[in-house]
């Protein structure tokens, strides 16, 4: 069975101790935890004293969070793939780059919907430009840094193990419900702000990696969902105020404008996702991405990815 996605084999000659210490997806996923860690804490303590630090210019500041979201998951993930799965980038190649660029507007466009229909219903009110706009911060550090290293480690690794193992269902489920409660411990979160996140975010981006095999469309979705959010439209991501180009107050009963952890709490913006998740499920069904559990298929598949 010739499966058109990015799935691993482990080597043919592998021994039961290597599979389970180095090429089973559970051994691939705390590999890439523990070095991804062990990163960050590096890299956490050269942000403090370097020329990046919170005591540096926007700009400065913007660049050094960009660089500690971002570079631990991609040393982690190119060491993964390149190291112990040994296979080429797939999930990168150049026949996914089209579909990166088009969900980098496609997530703006997402959030611009959201925001529109909560101004409609007057629970999204503009008060005025905002003159302390932290365009670096936002853009570089809550939008690309954001986007890059948890696209790596939720859909690049989580997800991808996981579907290698249980399939896309399950895959699902595990990488959608961690996403939505790594954002458990932000600003105003509470458990229906970490579900409201995992029904919406993380299936939405579960599944446009499914029906495109690109993690740029999901790194690009991610970011201008980020930026619009908070640049744009001046409205807290996950729970963290930013200033953006306008001032902004979300008004109304929580359960419509999200509350003080920002729209992405609100009915809108989980009947918005859910309507494009459908579409994305749709998609990946006709194209034959979605995967069976192991054990209800005959091999896996390493070639390169068709069209998305």
């Amino acid at each position: 069975m010739r499966l058109p996605n990015t799935l691993y084999a482990p080597p043919a000659g592998a021994t039961r101790r290597q599979l389970g210490l180095l090429y089973s997806a559970g051994a691939r996923i705390g590999l890439f935890a523990i070095l991804t860690i062990v990163l960050t804490i590096a890299m956490s303590a050269l942000h403090a004293i370097g020329p990046f630090g919170k005591d540096s210019g926007a700009l400065a500041h913007g660049i050094g969070e960009m660089l500690i979201r971002a570079v631990p998951a991609i040393i982690a993930y190119l060491v993964l793939v390149r190291w112990i799965e040994r296979r080429p980038l797939i999930e990168f190649s150049p026949v996914t780059w089209p579909a990166g660029l088009g969900w980098l507007f496609g997530g703006a466009a997402l959030m611009a919907v959201v925001v529109g229909t909560l101004w409609l219903c007057h629970a999204y009110v503009v008060l005025g430009p905002d003159s302390g706009a932290d365009w670096p911060g936002i853009v570089l550090g809550a939008g690309v840094g954001a986007a890059i290293g948890e696209e790596l480690i939720s859909r690049g690794v989580l997800f991808r193990a996981c579907e290698e193992a249980l399939g896309t269902g399950w895959a699902l489920v595990i990488s959608s419900l961690f996403f939505g409660f790594a954002h458990f411990f932000n600003p105003h979160a509470t458990v229906g702000t970490s579900l409201a996140i995992a029904l919406e975010a993380g299936v939405m981006l579960g599944l446009l990696y499914v029906a495109t095999r690109s993690l740029l469309a999901c790194m690009g979705l991610h970011a201008a969902w980020n930026i619009t959010q908070s640049l744009v439209f001046g409205v807290p991501t996950s729970g963290a105020r930013m200033h953006g180009l306008v001032a902004s107050r979300l008004t109304g009963p929580d359960w419509l404008s999200g509350g003080e952890f920002g729209a992405e709490a609100s009915i809108v913006a989980l009947v918005a996702c859910s309507l494009v998740s459908l579409g994305l499920f749709l998609v990946a069904r006709q194209r034959g991405r979605l995967v069976a559990p192991r054990w209800k298929r005959a091999i896996a598949y390493t070639g390169p990815v068709s069209a998305v």
